[in-house]
This record gives structure tokens, C-alpha cells and sequence, in this order.
């Protein structure tokens, strides 16, 4: 069950208020690179990227908005770190939303100065508090950064900004903590309904990353809490973007694609299963069908038995394989190179068949 949220208009989507769960990531080109930031938020939205963030850190990288947001199709958010003119500038050059910490740009006039100018454009703020930059009162206070400590934080620049009379808001509580970050969302949940968007900060490379996403926003999402979601890797952001529709369609929170199964290999595999496998995961992001589950096992015993609830499905002997469809063997005896084309030729007739209904 999700948590019942306020809803929030980010450019042309909602967040929120039981709507969807919406997928963000973050460009790592100078925002100031028009041509480079609008390639790669095309790349990103043709993975399934629905709302991207951009670093405004110069007055130059505010002024670019206006010619990026003219190019490109999803929400656009502008993250601000110190210096308040950034934010009010990237609002100025169409920013749907703007991610600021209250705490790190001044005083109370120059978050009213920020908070005026949203106000009058109609734009969210998303107020963001990470593990790094709680305040010294509260480490005192907790004896070093916690989950409680995190909330009061946020919310206390929450409150701040709701006595500027403001409250078209989205939180964000992030450490790379897992568990702690986990605990955060547990408690804040139960103390607002702004929308949270979620994610494990500085969750690492690609592989840790995506065990620490996993793991911390399973956790999060199974409870019904999150209204947006990153998934925070170094390396390509493209890959955030797969890593995130995986752990929204595992945890049933997301419909529609091909979901690629396989076993995991033992001494009974004689066929090249992992580069098979590899080579299928990427095969089948070609094609346009929805709820469909491909199979690539590794043997008769773990193939049309173990994998009959799959749509399609491939099985390795020795040296050859088989084709299956729903657990019924369609073609005996492919030759082991031939069964990634066996494969692919059934995927276009099943996506024929679909376009023709």
C-alpha cells in the first residue's frame, strides 16, 4: 500500500498522490555543454528517464536551461549548492523544479529570496538533506549523524520554508548508509506527506551500487514510501536508469518490457550460458512488448520445466539447444550458435502478432 502523498506538479507530470513512481536521474555534462547535456537527456529519456537533473554551479549554466528545455521532453530539475542566485536564476530560465539545501545557501532572506521567486513561477522546491550536511547542533545532539537526526533536519528547513508561506515541496533524505537511510524514510514518512523522492547517496561503482540500491530502496518502496527514485551510480547514468525499472518491476511497482530470466550456471551447463545471457538482456530492449518473460537456461533439466511460465525460452545442451514457448518445445536440436537467431526471429513474430491485434 503507498503511502497517501500530496500531489505536486513537476512540468507535465505529477507526482504523489498514488501516481506513479517516476524514474530521475543526473547529467554528468557541463550544464554549460547545450549540445552534450541535450544528447545525453535524450539518451536517458529513451531508457526510461522521466524527470533529470542538471548542476546549475555558474550563472552560465542557468542561462543554458532555456535552450535545453526547448530541446528536450521530460521535467527538468536544477540542483543548487551555496549560492541562492543559481536557484533564482535557473527558475528564470525554466527549471521545473530546483533542488536546494536551505541550510548551505545564507540566511532567511536569501531562502526567501528563492522561495518568493518559485512562488511567483509556480515552481516545486525539492529540499534535500544528506548525511554530509547535517548540522553540527544535531550531530551534538544525536552523537554523529542518524536517521533522527536527518528528519529533524529536513524538516526543520521544511518548516522554514512553510513560514514563508510555500509548501509545493518534495524531501529528499539521503545517506550512504542503507540501513540508516532506510530508517530515515520510516520516520518521515509517518511525520509528513510531502513526496519523497528516494535513493542511496554515494552508493558506489556499478556493481556495489546496485547491491546497496537494491537492497536500501527495497526496503523503502516495499513500505509504500517514494514518490520519485534514483538509483546513484558511478559510471554511465544510463545504467541508473536500467537499474531503476528493475527494482520497480521486481517489487511489482512498474508494468511493461521483457523480463529476461536465466539460471545460474553448474556443472551440468555445455553451452556458453553467461555470454548467452548477456547477449539476450541486451537483445531483447530492441522490442516493443509488455509484460513478457524470456527464459535462458543452461540445460534440459533447469529449461521447459523449471522455466514453463515463461513466454519464450531458449535451453542449452551439448553444443545445441532448444526453443520453448509456455514450457512446449517449438525446435529441437539449434545449433548452439544459431540459438540467439531462433530466439530473435520469435521475438519478431510475437511483436507482429501484438502490432496486429
Amino acid at each position: 500500500m503507498r503511502k497517501n502523498t500530496r500531489t505536486i506538479r513537476i512540468g507535465d507530470r505529477l507526482i504523489g498522490g498514488g501516481n506513479p513512481i517516476l524514474i530521475q536521474s543526473m547529467t554528468n555534462t557541463k550544464t554549460e555543454d547545450i549540445k552534450g547535456t541535450v544528447e545525453q537527456i535524450k539518451r536517458l529519456t529513451a531508457a526510461g528517464c522521466e524527470i533529470i537533473r542538471c548542476t546549475v554551479p555558474t550563472m552560465e549554466a542557468a542561462k543554458a536551461l532555456t535552450e535545453i528545455k526547448k530541446q528536450i521532453t521530460i521535467p527538468l530539475v536544477a540542483d543548487i549548492h551555496f549560492d541562492y542566485r543559481m536557484a533564482i536564476a535557473a527558475i528564470e530560465h525554466g527549471a521545473d523544479k530546483i533542488r536546494i539545501n536551505p541550510g548551505n545557501i545564507g540566511g532567511k532572506d536569501r531562502v526567501k529570496a528563492v522561495v518568493d521567486t518559485a512562488k511567483d513561477r509556480g515552481i516545486p522546491i525539492r529540499v534535500g538533506v544528506n548525511s554530509g550536511s547535517l548540522e553540527k547542533e544535531l550531530l551534538e545532539k544525536y552523537g554523529g549523524v542518524t536517521a533522527e537526526g536527518l528528519v529533524e533536519s529536513a524538516l526543520s528547513k521544511v518548516r522554514m520554508i512553510e513560514e514563508l508561506g510555500f509548501e509545493q515541496l518534495v524531501i529528499s533524505i539521503k545517506s550512504s548508509d542503507v540501513l540508516m537511510c532506510a530508517r530515515a524514510h520510516e520516520l518521515i514518512a509517518e511525520q509528513t506527506d510531502y513526496p519523497l523522492h528516494i535513493g542511496i547517496t554515494e552508493a558506489g561503482t556499478l556493481y556495489s551500487g546496485n547491491i546497496k540500491s537494491a537492497v536500501g530502496l527495497g526496503i523503502i518502496l516495499y513500505q509504500g514510501i517514494g514518490d520519485t527514485i534514483r538509483v546513484s551510480l558511478t559510471g554511465d547514468p544510463l545504467e541508473e536508469i536500467k537499474s531503476a525499472k528493475r527494482i520497480l518491476k521486481t517489487l511489482g511497482l512498474r508494468k511493461g518490457g521483457i523480463e529476461v530470466v536465466s539460471c545460474p550456471t553448474c556443472g551440468r551447463t555445455q553451452i556458453d550460458l553467461i555470454s548467452l545471457a548477456n547477449q539476450v538482456e541486451t537483445l531483447v530492449e530492441e522490442y516493443p512488448l509488455d509484460d513478457i518473460k524470456v527464459a535462458v537456461m543452461g540445460c534440459v533439466v533447469n529449461g521447459p520445466g523449471e522455466a514453463k511460465e515463461a513466454d519464450l525460452g531458449i535451453a542449452g545442451g551439448k553444443g545445441t539447444g532448444i526453443l520453448f514457448r509456455k514450457g512446449q518445445i517449438i525446435k529441437n536440436a539449434i545449433p548452439e550458435k544459431e540459438l540467439l537467431k531462433a530466439l530473435t526471429a520469435e521475438l519478431k513474430n510475437l511483436t507482429t502478432q501484438t502490432q496486429n491485434q
